[in-house]
């Protein structure tokens, strides 16, 4: 169930706070709407380092379709 709660709740951070885990956000909201989400560091991290993956399997891929994709044994005959 997510955690939601009217952006006004932050006069009382510490309680806010305390709400926060890995895995567990909350959401803050504004008239009804969401306007923020407040994340533990490590889920944080955890989410970039995500997205720089999946970037680089995007690069590789594209590399791939576009120069040609290489064999296993054409990938040994590179190292050496």
């Amino acid at each position: 169930m997510p955690n939601i709660k009217p952006v006004s709740d932050l006069r009382n951070y510490n309680d806010v706070l305390q709400d926060i885990d890995v895995g567990r956000p909350v959401f803050l909201t504004k008239n009804g709407r969401g306007l923020y989400a407040i994340l533990d560091i490590r889920e944080y991290e955890k989410i970039n380092a995500t997205l720089k993956l999946v970037t680089e399997l995007v690069k590789g891929e594209r590399s791939g379709l576009e120069q040609g994709w290489l064999s296993a044994d054409e990938f040994d005959d590179m190292d050496g």
